[in-house]
């Protein structure tokens, strides 16, 4: 479990799992304790494998896979698992990383995982099994990344260096490549998650010294960030992502999704998530959103903007925080 953890009390933390345990119901997709697999992918014997959590198991994909669109969830523990989307079926797992935190896409359907415990960013090809090219970040604990699209920058944001101390900056890739520019936000102590809008500006979340929520811009082209005052009060910081209109903010603690204007910090709209006390990073897709909770160890699946109820649950992970859907090439 991420240092991210550490920073909520062992008791809440206890209290909000043995709550979501007893209301967590599982519909529709299987979870990787299911082994849900495509025909023919695995033997037997491997299956049983992935199916009891063993991480020594070589990463696997289905053949199928580069044909079909892909939805990718990462568990801490140093699984990612890759499924089908919508459909759901089980299509492989990639096998020891250390410590995925985030997970973003380019439009090439590359998929990038921040690791928390080796400050590097691994990139996989759609439905590939090993990592294509590594991005260092010595000495930072990174969480969320996101990919401009108007560029194809990749930007990743530090939770903070790892000797402690806080100080919560970005760094970013051009062309998701080299060694990265870092820019830092005096008042971001605890940098957590990170999305571009569609004009290539940079939005962060995260908390300062005292443990207050954060929330700021980095402009396109500019080396200093502008703190923006939202409309609401966020308990714990969650997601950011542009959904195609709004730039969207979560709090993690009730299950709230903002659509905000951006820099003006004016909220257009709320979707509400039930069951998704502990949803720290979010992936919207259209008209629905897929949140992994660290918590109830499951990853649900709402109708968005809507909300309410999840349509579909996974169950079996033990500590899910990422998610991503990366497009086939038609």
């Amino acid at each position: 479990m991420s240092s991210r953890m550490s920073l909520l009390t062992a008791t809440a933390v206890a209290a909000a799992a043995m709550a979501l345990a007893g209301c967590s119901q599982t519909t529709g997709l299987s979870g990787p304790s299911g082994v849900a697999n495509a025909s023919g992918s695995l033997s037997p014997r491997v299956a049983l494998r992935h199916a009891q959590g063993d991480t020594a198991a070589r990463s696997w994909m289905s053949p199928a896979a580069k044909k079909s669109d892909l939805l990718y969830l990462d568990d801490q523990t140093g699984d990612v698992y890759v499924y089908s989307y919508p459909k759901g079926v089980l299509m492989g797992t990639l096998t020891g990383l250390p410590e995925p935190q985030g997970e973003c896409v380019d439009k090439k359907g590359d998929v990038f995982f921040t690791t928390f415990a080796s400050y590097e960013i691994l990139e996989y090809a759609h439905g590939g099994t090993s990592p294509i090219n590594t991005l260092s970040n010595p000495g930072e604990y990174m969480e969320g990344c996101s990919v401009d699209p108007t560029t194809g920058n990749l930007a990743a944001i530090d939770f903070e260096p790892s000797g402690g101390g806080g100080g919560g900056g970005v760094a970013i890739y051009a062309d998701a490549t080299g060694s990265p520019t870092v820019i830092s936000d005096s008042n971001l102590y605890l940098g957590y998650q990170i999305g571009y809008d569609n004009k290539g500006n940079i939005f962060v979340d995260g908390v300062d010294s005292s443990r207050n929520f954060e929330f700021a811009e980095l402009p396109k082209g500019s080396s200093s960030f502008t703190e923006i005052t939202l409309g609401v009060s966020i308990t714990t910081a969650g997601g950011v992502q542009w959904d195609g209109k709004y730039v969207t903010v979560g709090d993690a603690k009730n299950g709230n999704i903002y659509q905000t204007n951006g820099a003006g910090g004016q909220v257009e709209g709320t979707t509400s998530l039930n069951d998704s006390d502990g949803i720290f990073q979010y992936f919207i897709a259209g008209r629905k959103v897929i949140g992994p909770n660290v918590y109830s160890a499951n990853v649900g699946i709402w109708k968005y903007p809507k909300g309410g109820d999840p349509t579909k649950t996974l169950s079996g992970f033990t500590d899910p925080f990422g998610a991503a859907i990366s497009r086939a090439k038609k």
